[in-house]
């Protein structure tokens, strides 16, 4: 799917929002959620996402002419899973008319597109691409239960020098998992926390 330029993309929804989580937490974004993901986290809070023939197919000027309605030139591409399509002629459209793109991804499908940050969150469920590691500028490790403390120090033994790392509780186990974040962080300083914002501010 990905060698397809992609003219046409499934979108389940587009919305001007704040940005929750991550380095860019605080920064007004559009975000343009993608149907379509084959990776399958059990925790997911999107798998409304996941069967693409569901959404509406939306063409590139559709999309960014969304983007255009609103002051802020953030776009953040996610999913879903937004890597199972090409989107090498969505970056360039967001880019010619002065956003920046932003990608956040399982890894689990080949880059395309040309990206201001990549956000590269692995997830256990398929197995991330060897070029994310050398690419992301941000790794972001969702933390489900103490094992993956563990499960996240392989991935940020990979990735290029420069990438910031980040843990971040899985929303639904924060009361336990969010504390131990916190002294495991305290013990090891080279890594942040990620929290969703957006769902403390309850905006979308």
């Amino acid at each position: 799917m990905t060698e397809t330029i992609q003219s046409k993309l499934p979108i389940m929804e587009a919305f001007y929002t704040i940005q929750g989580e991550g380095h860019f937490s605080g920064t007004p974004a559009y975000f343009i959620r993608l149907g379509g993901c084959d990776v399958g986290c059990v925790w997911c809070d999107v798998k409304d996402s996941w069967d693409a023939s569901q959404w509406p197919e939306q063409t590139l000027d559709e999309i960014v002419a969304g983007a255009q309605a609103y002051k802020g030139r953030l776009a953040v591409i996610t999913g879903g899973e937004p890597l199972m399509y090409n989107l090498d002629e969505l970056t360039a459209e967001l880019h010619r008319n002065d956003f920046k793109a932003n990608i956040e991804t399982s890894g689990a499908h080949p880059l395309s597109g040309s990206w201001d940050w990549i956000c590269f969150s692995p997830k256990k469920f398929k197995q991330p691409r060897e070029e994310f590691y050398e690419k992301a500028d941000e790794l972001k490790v969702v933390v489900y239960n103490k094992s993956d403390f563990k499960w996240a120090e392989s991935h940020a033994a990979k990735v290029n020098p420069d990438c910031l790392l980040y843990l971040q509780p899985e929303w639904d186990k924060s009361e336990k998992m969010l504390p131990a974040i916190i002294d495991y962080v305290k013990d090891n300083p080279r890594w942040n926390i990620s929290l969703q914002t957006h769902k403390f501010m309850q905006i979308p």
